[in-house]
């Protein structure tokens, strides 16, 4: 009791504060998303993401090595797909030299030890928008689920570590388990968004791909009927519980920091390791508030993955990545 027990003895000092400290960030806490396009030469910024960008292969090939020299050594891929190339099925997300598995191949080719993971579902592919094939007006699931599976042998053919799907099916994770079986893709590990939101944070991101749902009356408006409902805890519970039954090796929880309690009540009852996405609008948010001089942007960009990480994230999606490692370095 006190006086025996003064707490702020531990927070005396900066040497003492660091040598208590519960939560540390390191680099090996980190996927870093990349952004795929076409293209030779391409380094062109995100309008609504400030400093984050769309490569071709051959700038893809340059960052990768330097998020190695880092310490970087996980990517999360997505690709920006051609509109003449896009359908209602996602065909060419088979495509055994499309965009995402020759990205794939050069990342790999570039930095053999750099862990790939990859971007599963149909939206960047999709000409209505959505993680899913449209039919009568719905997004049809097991369909979907199916297609979903091969692409998934397509991304573990290419060289992928882990696959992620991202699109929020019934079932979808025992079915991409299945068909990596059997097709003899044992060691290729699924990363799945379990717990993903149908969240307004998702803006930048769709910008970035092209893939926002398109306004058209036969279409769903909006991803409300397949991501989850932010009202919901326990739903998140479930649904994460189902994907581990269902073979997944990593859970995420989609959004970060308006959804620590979810990330917690995850990591409380999850039997594998917990990923977290710090999604495109929370990155632009931070991003912007900077520039207007409004908030210190190092301080609140790591006041936010650190408490990511203290919530119970085992890794961190996050378009910081190399601004926090640079920071700490």
């Amino acid at each position: 009791m006190f006086p025996l027990r003064r707490n702020r003895r531990l927070r005396t000092t900066e040497s003492i504060r660091s040598m208590v400290r519960e939560t540390i960030i390191s680099p090996n806490d980190f996927i870093v998303p990349l952004f795929v396009v076409e293209g030779k030469g391409v380094r062109e910024e995100i309008p609504s993401m400030p400093n984050y960008y769309r490569m071709s292969l051959d700038n893809i090939e340059k960052e990768v090595r330097e998020l190695w020299k880092l310490g970087l050594k996980s990517v999360l891929l997505f690709v920006k797909v051609p509109d003449n190339l896009k359908d209602n099925k996602g065909t060419e997300a088979l495509n055994p030299n499309g965009l995402m598995q020759r990205a794939i191949k050069t990342v790999k080719n570039a930095c053999p030890d750099m862990i790939v993971m990859t971007d599963v579902a149909l939206d960047p592919y999709s000409i209505y928008g959505h993680d899913g094939i449209i039919e009568n007006g719905q997004i049809v699931n097991d369909k979907t689920s199916l297609f979903l599976a091969e692409m998934s042998v397509s991304h573990a053919k290419a060289g992928a570590d882990f696959v992620a799907p991202s699109d929020m099916m019934d079932g979808r994770i025992l079915t991409i388990r299945e068909a990596l079986e059997e097709n003899n893709f044992i060691n290729t590990g699924i990363l799945a968004y379990s717990a993903k939101y149908a969240s307004a944070h998702y803006g930048p991101f769709r910008d970035a791909l092209d893939s926002a749902p398109v306004d058209l009356i036969d279409v769903p408006k909006d991803k409300k009927t397949y991501q989850m409902d932010y009202h919901n805890r326990l739903e998140a519970i479930r649904e994460t519980r189902m994907d581990i039954e269902e073979g997944a090796d990593i859970v995420m929880v989609k959004p970060g920091i308006a959804y620590l309690d979810i990330v917690r009540e995850i990591k409380n009852m999850s039997e594998v390791p917990v990923a977290v996405y710090q999604v495109s609008g929370e990155y632009c948010m931070i991003k912007a508030a900077a520039e207007r001089g409004w908030i210190d942007h190092d301080a609140v960009m790591m006041e936010q993955v650190t408490a990511i990480k203290r919530a119970g994230a085992d890794m961190i999606a996050s378009y910081f990545a190399k601004d926090v490692v640079q920071l700490i370095s």
